[in-house]
């Protein structure tokens, strides 16, 4: 375990590392393993199904935090040969010396797409491969435009017991707006009324799954 300013590194059941906020008393990712949840929540059901069989596909990442939803997504896109462009807002970022901590060493191959996002300059489109190119926003998801035609949306802010004003909905309609007919949004939190207020917005909700040993069920919305 080491510790940086009040945020101190764990690990996680299934090895891989997450943040622990010890102000705010939250961690990153489930306990239960960092990577599965990643790969469960936001790889499996939400950029799998949006690719679907399309050869080009636009994400938008809520809180890019460690970077490790976009590193995975660029390694997917590369091995599916699905270009994807993402996009990901983050109030605030982490500093490198943090970041540089967190290189998942259970899985080598995931290790450079995790330095090649992490390195890449904010507010620019830096492309990391031929299939996926990032532009990681430094700025607050209520004030910035979002990208317009979005087929997946990864919303992966803290939760709402400790981050309320993120689960607004306000937000989701934004997010409703900028996405694309057919678009899907994943979230860990599979909540009744955060369930039934994407329902109220027009999303298709579903509760699904969780990832192996860890939450119970998950929740995928589709925009009508």
């Amino acid at each position: 375990m080491a510790i940086h300013n009040k945020i101190l590194i764990e690990s996680t059941a299934d090895g891989s590392p997450t943040l622990y906020l010890q102000e705010m008393d939250e961690h990153y990712h489930s306990v239960k393993g960092a990577l599965s949840e990643s790969l469960h929540v936001y790889i499996n059901l939400a950029w799998q199904k949006a690719a679907g069989q399309k050869s080009e596909i636009r994400v938008f990442e809520v809180g890019f935090g460690t970077g490790l939803n976009a590193a995975l997504t660029a390694q997917k896109a590369l091995e599916k040969r699905v270009k994807t462009s993402y996009y990901s807002v983050e109030l605030y970022p982490l500093p490198k010396h943090i970041t540089d901590s967190l290189i998942p060493h259970q899985d080598n191959s995931l290790i450079p797409f995790f330095r090649l996002v992490n390195d890449a300059e904010w507010d620019k489109d830096v492309i990391i491969n031929p299939y996926f190119s990032i532009q990681k926003i430094k700025g607050d998801l209520f004030d910035i435009d979002l990208p317009s035609n979005l087929d997946a949306v990864y919303f992966d802010a803290f939760a709402p017991e400790k981050q309320p004003e993120m689960w607004k909905e306000s937000i989701f309609r934004k997010l409703y707006e900028a996405m694309s007919p057919e678009g899907v949004l994943s979230t860990y939190c599979a909540k009744g009324n955060i369930r039934r207020m994407l329902q109220n917005i027009g999303f298709l909700t579903e509760r699904l799954p969780g990832p192996p040993k860890g939450k119970r069920e998950v929740l995928r919305a589709i925009r009508k």
